[in-house]
């Protein structure tokens, strides 16, 4: 059966189609009511929600983060005002480098992954030592994610294998990498089925890659 937040998402998409074609302030500023009632106060008790299913799926507490709709255009040669996305981020509280979960809803794409992200310096040099180690495993946990994929998200990877790693190490690619952020498409018809069902669902397939991550980095 579908629920609210499912219908939530669909409403959010039209939404954000159009905000992509009309992405102004004149456009925004009359239908910011509309967002805040059918789409932003939604989203957030929908993070509330998942927080608690994310905390017993792992054992740890997670806090989520919805995203705001206004852009930082202060670095940006893009300075159209708004995101026409709806973004939830939901992290511990150990530090940057434990992983976290993160939903994403477009009028373009629809998914929940997990990952470590902007990882530099000593962090940086934990995970590769960690993909040196348990690569074999953790290609198997994301292969093992139905329709997983390596999001592109972030920093580019390095052009070459960093020192003192093998040019032609097994897991050359993850090396390169600043960041690690598996993502997968909700499971099976969340429209009919449900929106928080199908995320959890989807949690539960990428809870091997999170465990690894959460162990080696967290």
């Amino acid at each position: 059966m579908a629920d609210g937040f499912a219908e939530m998402v669909v409403t959010a998409n039209g939404f954000f189609a159009e905000l992509a074609r009309n992405n102004s302030k004149d456009w925004y500023e009359p239908r910011k009511a509309f967002y805040t009632t059918e789409i932003k106060k939604p989203a957030e008790l929908l993070g509330n929600l998942l927080a608690e299913d994310f905390a017993r799926l792992t054992g740890k507490p997670h806090k989520p983060k919805i995203f705001r709709i206004h852009r930082d255009v202060r670095f940006s040669k893009d300075k159209t005002p708004y995101n026409a996305h709806l973004h939830i981020l939901w992290t511990q509280q150990q530090g940057e480098t434990a992983p976290a979960w993160f939903f994403g809803s477009a009028p373009d794409y629809i998914s929940l992954s997990t990952g470590v992200m902007g990882l530099q310096g000593d962090r940086l040099t934990r995970f590769r030592a960690f993909v040196d180690r348990e690569g074999d495993a953790l290609t198997d946990a994301i292969e093992g994610a139905a329709g997983a994929e390596i999001s592109t998200w972030g920093p580019d990877p390095l052009k070459r294998v960093p020192k003192p790693y093998d040019q032609d190490h097994p897991h050359a690619e993850l090396l390169k990498r600043k960041n690690l952020i598996v993502t997968v498409p909700p499971a099976g018809n969340w429209k009919a089925d449900g929106l928080v069902p199908a995320i959890v669902a989807t949690a539960e397939a990428l809870l091997p890659v999170w465990r690894l991550l959460d162990e080696h980095l967290g």
